[in-house]
This record gives C-alpha cells, sequence and structure tokens, in this order.
C-alpha cells in the first residue's frame, strides 16, 4: 500500500465530501455514475483529493464540488440547492469509500478506475455497505492486483507480438495457464520457477519484468 497524502484526521471530511458529491450527482441532478465519476477524473478535481488540497478534502461541501466537476466539463450550469441526505445512498457509499481506498493505497483514481471499473465497486455495495471498511480495502487491493498480473503479462506479451497461442508453443507452455495468468485466475509469481523463467525467455525480458516488483501503480 502506498503513503498516504494527507493527515487521517482530515479522512472522514474528505469521506463525506466525496460521498456527497456522488450522492448529489446522481439522486438530485440525475446523472449517470459512471459518467460522472470520469468527469471527476478528467477534471482535476480528483487530483486534489489525491494530493490533499484542504480546499477540496475539508474546506467545500460535496455538491459545491460537484458542480465544480461538471461546470468545468460541460456547459451545464447547476442552480439547484445544496441537498445532504440523512440517510446515506449507494452512491454515497461508493464515494466514501473510494475516498478512504485511495488515501490508504496512494493510487490515482485513474489507476484505480483502470483496474477496478466503478461499476463493479458500485456491484460491492449489497455485501460491503454494512462491513468495516477495511474489508472492504482489502478486496479492492485484491483485484488491484490481480488486474496488474493481467495487464503485465498481455503487455509484455504484446510488445513482443505475440498472440497467447504463440507464447504458449514459444515458451512450451499450456495455452490454458498463459490465459489463466493474464485473467488474473492464476498467480504468475507463485508459478513454477521453471514456467517464469520460461515465458520471459519467450518474452525477451527479465523474471522481475514478468512477476512485476510489487510497486505497480
Amino acid at each position: 500500500m502506498g503513503s498516504c497524502a494527507y493527515d487521517e484526521m482530515y479522512l472522514p471530511l474528505a469521506q463525506r465530501v466525496m460521498g456527497d458529491m456522488y450522492d448529489y450527482a446522481v439522486n438530485t441532478l440525475g446523472m449517470d455514475l459512471c459518467s460522472f465519476h470520469e468527469m471527476f477524473i478528467i477534471s482535476g478535481m480528483s487530483r486534489q483529493f489525491e494530493i490533499g488540497n484542504p480546499t477540496y478534502v475539508a474546506g467545500k461541501n460535496g455538491c459545491e464540488v460537484a458542480r465544480e466537476v461538471i461546470h468545468t466539463c460541460t456547459d451545464r450550469r447547476i442552480d439547484t440547492e445544496d441537498v445532504m441526505y440523512i440517510d446515506k445512498s449507494r452512491e454515497y457509499w461508493i464515494g466514501w469509500a473510494l475516498a478512504y481506498y485511495q488515501w490508504s493505497c496512494g493510487r490515482s483514481f485513474r489507476s484505480i478506475e483502470e483496474k477496478v471499473p466503478i461499476k463493479q465497486i458500485y456491484g460491492m455495495y449489497d455485501t460491503l455497505h454494512e462491513a468495516d471498511i477495511s474489508l472492504f480495502v482489502e478486496i479492492l487491493e485484491e483485484k488491484c492486483m490481480k488486474s496488474l498480473e493481467e495487464s503485465r503479462l498481455k503487455r509484455l506479451r504484446r510488445y513482443a507480438g505475440l498472440s497467447q497461442k504463440a507464447l504458449a508453443e514459444k515458451a512450451d507452455v499450456p495455452l490454458r495457464q498463459i490465459q489463466l495468468f493474464e485473467q488474473g485466475q492464476r498467480d504468475i509469481s507463485k508459478a513454477q520457477a521453471i514456467t517464469v523463467l520460461k515465458i520471459s525467455k519467450a518474452l525477451g525480458c527479465n523474471v522481475e519484468e514478468l512477476i512485476g516488483s510489487g510497486n505497480d501503480r
């Protein structure tokens, strides 16, 4: 896990701001969650949370940040009053939990989205919204690491100009094994050393490049 960009004392405020931001955008303004989340990332507002800018982490409410995101990305001007409900919605939980995970892991919101799209986080609500936040962090980190394994091998294979079948034949490794590694269903760093060595030689890379250093973001 990465180093935290701001003091833990501000974390509950950041979680509340992001929770209210998503809730307001979706349930008051009627925006699509995935579309708004993409706006949050490209608007630069996400970066303000990543670096712990106090203006956004603690100085604005979620409705204000949501309007700033929308104003930055569209021509739409919002005159709807601030609405922050006592009963917390699914969208509130998503923002609240995502803020905590980003703070704890140090990954950018863009990096998290590339590994675990927000629509997948949406689907985690029913089983995790009443659980301790540490369980959400554990599950999301596992998903991110599986995605890293998938993208690393796939990236190296494509760079080498090989299909999955061609790599399997060149490395003398079963095709199904290559597929499982790329899908993140099997951890290549835990495979037999000879298997990892044969794949790395076929790709023209060293073993460390293939299994990763553990510091990928």
